[in-house]
Order: structure tokens, then C-alpha cells, then sequence
């Protein structure tokens, strides 16, 4: 064994106490090609009891690679992205890939700096971009430098993507609410800043308005009520929904999961017991979801982030390989914070 700290071991020292060539190492510590069970242990055996550590400089160099993948997200405040996140960052760490993460926030510099001078200088293998509807222009200009991507949260002509769709997914969850009997239904949706990639509100919004189209009930434009997609804006938001004059719906669809709690703490404190006199839904699967008995459908946000992250490796590691668009199946969870209408009962 090496003990001394300033020796450098090299791939031809594990190939040596492994009794194997120098391409069966390279072969079975990247996980590309042909390697027997038997001849890989022995490899990976020997590495270990060398110290040995891949060069991903040397391997670059005649590769082209950098082994490093850039993730591009609106902003890692947020459960959703930072879920999406965690997904995408054990997956890479599992596959011996880098991650350079970009927070594009509201700044479209930030995301240009990314898509042109870091692909353009090579920093980066490919990129996984988190809610950003990339431009024809864009796409084509990640094609040129020969780097891959991966969108995740919509559809994106020419590259690989996964989402959910939003309308159906939105019309699933109003159904439920009609199917259990409630007419009287008010929705939670996003302000405009958030119709910028993906138009998310605005999809889950006429998800919403076909349910209750085909189920022949009115859509009262007062209970369409805009808010950000936070527990603390849509608890103030539902307060006055749910608090007005005029009348109150018996039961809330949220286009997030968040912006369903903030309704169900908004309810709870005007003295409203969810769900006997207003039933609550929501989209995501937030982990607080269980605890607020949250109806929801559950998009695994960490896991698309891994598949995300699968995806980009496939198109890296598979000369030719074509993009493919997966469409996610949330999982539909149901808790206590939908029930029949008390009029009902």
C-alpha cells in the first residue's frame, strides 16, 4: 500500500495490483464499456487500497468533457426547486458528475451568462434547466456548442423534458371537489409574474374553468383569486376570499400545494373547520402536506430531478441518442381536507 502523501497513484499502478490491462481500469471505473463482475471488484478493490482517484482533468482533456453539469432554477428559496434540486444532486453525485448550480432569479442576465460564455468556454457538459422556457434561439444555440439539455416543468421544442401537465392534472383536481359535491368552488392561481415560463397559472387556471364548464356550474370571477405561490400570501389572499360579504365558496382548488395551506391556516383562523365547511386541494405533495391532512396530487419534485438528471447523463454517454419527452403521473393522495359539503350532509 502507498502511505506516503506525495506519491501519486496512477491508473497503471491499479492496472498492475489488479492484474488487468489499463483499459479494463478505465473501463470499469467509468462505468462504460464490457467489464466481468469478477475483473471490476478486482478493480475497484485495488483502487481502494491504493487511494487511487480519477483524473477527470486527464480524462477531459481527451474527452472534451468536463464532467460538470449546470442546473438552472428560478430561485433555491422555494420547496419546490430546492426538492427538485436535491433530486438532481444525488443523482449526479451518484454518477460521478459535478454540479455548478445557476439561481437565475429575476435577473435575464444571469440566465444568458449560462446559456452563452459558460457553454461557450466549455465549463460545463450539459444543462439542466428547472421551469425556464428556453427560446427556439436558445435551443438552437446549445445545439451548435454540441451540449445537451434537459427541461424540466414544460414542454420545449427540440430537447429533452419532463413535466406534468398542468390542465389535465387541474381539472382532475376540481373534479374531485364536484364529484363530492361542491358547486359553490373558488381557485387559488398565480399572479401574472408567474405566467413567464410555462404559463403555469394560466394552464392550471383553464384546468380548473373546463371542469367546471363540463360539469355545468358557473365560474364566479370573484373566487378567482391571484396570489404568489407562498403559504404566508395565500393565507392573506383566502382570508378575504373566504371572509367576504358576498359569500364564500365552500370549497378551494390552490394551483400549489403551499398556497393550500396558506387556505386551510386562512380557514382555521376565521373559525372555519376544514373540511365540513370549506374543502381544500391542492398540486405538488409538499412534505407539510401529511401533516395538514392536504388532498393533493403528488409530483415526487425530487424524484424529476433525478430522472432530469438521468436523462442529460443518457444523452451524454449515448452518441445520438433522441430527446425524449416524458409526461409525469402525479400521484393522487387523499387526506381529510376534502369532503362532502355540509349543505350535503
Amino acid at each position: 500500500m502507498k502511505d506516503d502523501p506525495g506519491t501519486s497513484v496512477s491508473i497503471r499502478d491499479v492496472a498492475q495490483s489488479a492484474g488487468v490491462s489499463m483499459a479494463t481500469v478505465s473501463r470499469a471505473l467509468s462505468g462504460r464499456g464490457n467489464v466481468s463482475e469478477r475483473s471490476r471488484q478486482r478493480v475497484l478493490d485495488a483502487a481502494a487500497e491504493l487511494g487511487f482517484v480519477p483524473s477527470y482533468n486527464a480524462s477531459s482533456l481527451a474527452s472534451g468533457r468536463t464532467r460538470n453539469i449546470g442546473v438552472m432554477v428560478p430561485t433555491v428559496s422555494r420547496w419546490f426547486f430546492s426538492s427538485v434540486l436535491e433530486g438532481v444532486s444525488k443523482a449526479l453525485l451518484e454518477a460521478g458528475y459535478d454540479l455548478t448550480l445557476y439561481n437565475t432569479g429575476e435577473q435575464p442576465g444571469r440566465r444568458q451568462s449560462v446559456l452563452t460564455d459558460f457553454l461557450r468556454r466549455q465549463r460545463l457538459d450539459g444543462v439542466v434547466a428547472v421551469s425556464l422556457e428556453l427560446s427556439p434561439a436558445e435551443v438552437a444555440q446549445l445545439l451548435r456548442v454540441g451540449r445537451p439539455i434537459v427541461g424540466l416543468g414544460g414542454a420545449i421544442e427540440g430537447v429533452a423534458t419532463l413535466h406534468i401537465d398542468d390542465f389535465a392534472v387541474a381539472k382532475h383536481a376540481t373534479e374531485h371537489l364536484l364529484g363530492l359535491g361542491h358547486r359553490d368552488i373558488g381557485h387559488l392561481s398565480g399572479t401574472p409574474e408567474f405566467e413567464r415560463d410555462f404559463a403555469l397559472p394560466a394552464n392550471r387556471r383553464l384546468g380548473f374553468e373546463a371542469a367546471m364548464r363540463e360539469a355545468g356550474v358557473r365560474v364566479r370571477p370573484e373566487w378567482l383569486a391571484p396570489t404568489d405561490f407562498t403559504i404566508a400570501g395565500a393565507h392573506a389572499t383566502a382570508k378575504r376570499l373566504l371572509a367576504s360579504p358576498a359569500g364564500r365558496p365552500t370549497a378551494i382548488f390552490a394551483a400549489s400545494d403551499e398556497m393550500a395551506i396558506g387556505a386551510i391556516t386562512a380557514a382555521q383562523q376565521l373559525g372555519l373547520q376544514v373540511p365540513y365547511d370549506v374543502s381544500v386541494i391542492g398540486i405538488d405533495g409538499h412534505e407539510l402536506g401529511e401533516m395538514f391532512g392536504l388532498t393533493t396530487f403528488d409530483q415526487a419534485p425530487a424524484r424529476q430531478g433525478a430522472d432530469a438528471a438521468h436523462m442529460l447523463i443518457k444523452e451524454l454517454e449515448s452518441d445520438g441518442a433522441e430527446p425524449e419527452t416524458r409526461i409525469v403521473e402525479p400521484e393522487f393522495v387523499i387526506r381529510m381536507s376534502t369532503a362532502v359539503p355540509r349543505s350535503l350532509r
